[in-house]
């Protein structure tokens, strides 16, 4: 599969400067930071939520564990993690368990966990289980315009 066709065209009309990278196919977060020789700490996941008003992208460091309550405590919502059947509809161009964080770009409110931001570069799914985008965080940033900032993650143990 290719790079997810919304991402390509987030990618495009924000003239963003990234690098794919290739690498074995690999399920979950942290096999496919090993596979991409990647730090944890740098490798981009989305977990999509959902409420009676619709979708949320929670955005994170793949070594860090979503903090619901301190989230639902952030937006003023009731989220809940969404079904599998849901990520499948939502992100259509997309394989389950690769999502893209550009969730903005899906027409859903996206949350990006601060503690991204003292990364100098990121790598994110392309849309597979054998890509990862891989950007400088300036770049990362303009790319997540329109993305609200706050702390909802706590570390793995």
């Amino acid at each position: 599969m290719a790079l997810a066709t919304t991402l390509a065209t987030c990618l495009s009309s924000k003239n963003s400067h990234f690098d794919i990278i290739r690498h074995p196919y690999a399920l979950g977060s942290m096999a496919t930071a090993q596979a991409a020789h990647v730090p944890g700490d740098r490798l981009v996941k989305t977990v999509l939520l959902e409420d009676e008003s619709g979708y949320v992208a929670a955005v994170m460091p793949s070594t860090r564990w979503l903090d619901l309550d301190q989230l639902c405590e952030c937006t003023g919502r009731r989220l809940t993690m969404a079904s599998e059947d849901e990520v499948r509809e939502v992100f259509k161009d997309c394989e389950l368990g690769a999502i893209p964080p550009v969730g903005m770009a899906y027409g859903m409110q996206t949350w990006l966990d601060d503690s991204l931001l003292g990364q100098p570069e990121v790598y994110f799914q392309a849309g597979d289980h054998e890509e990862l985008i891989h950007m400088r965080m300036a770049n990362f940033l303009e790319l997540m315009e329109g993305a609200r900032q706050a702390h909802f993650t706590r570390r793995m143990m």
